[in-house]
């Protein structure tokens, strides 16, 4: 059965209806993206930005930088079909309650990421918060490479 969710909303009220996950479309996550970012948050790390050094490392290449992940969680979260309540006029990044890094993200691989709606309190009239189990799954791969609570707050 499908958790559901109440918004009131002028007067009208929606549900948000949730019977699992919704899935962003697949990313690629390749090395010029990790690069792009590495000079970004000056992060130049080897295990992100020297292929050959960090083909000798366990990971066996380059990998993603963690906070990469957590900054492409809006870019999946916003091509997810239905995740964004009908009459949101404004979306904003309120935090995490949990965040854990559980596998790397190689250079090259495509990722998506799954949404689940988990709460949504209503904290002033036409202002929502709402708490979303994320998981960010690697193409191929079993294990995810992220899993974190993200919390947002909507106005309508």
């Amino acid at each position: 059965m499908a958790d559901r969710f109440d918004v009131p909303k002028g007067g009208l009220s929606a549900t948000l209806e949730y019977a699992s996950a919704r899935y962003s479309e697949w990313l690629l996550v390749d090395q010029t993206m990790i690069d792009r970012f590495a000079d970004l948050t000056l992060d130049r790390q080897y295990i992100h930005v020297d292929p050959v050094r960090a083909a000798e490392t366990p990971f066996g290449g380059t990998v993603a930088h963690g906070f990469l992940t957590l900054a492409l969680l809006t870019h999946l979260f916003e091509n997810t079909q239905g995740a964004i309540a009908p009459g949101v006029q404004m979306l904003v990044n309120y935090g995490f309650d949990r965040v854990r890094f559980i596998h790397p993200i190689r250079a090259g691989a495509r990722i998506r990421g799954a949404f689940t709606l988990i709460d949504l309190v209503e904290k002033r009239p036409g202002q929502f918060q709402q708490t979303h189990e994320v998981v960010i799954q690697v193409e191929g791969l079993s294990k995810p490479a992220m899993v974190a609570n993200w919390v947002t707050q909507y106005l309508q």
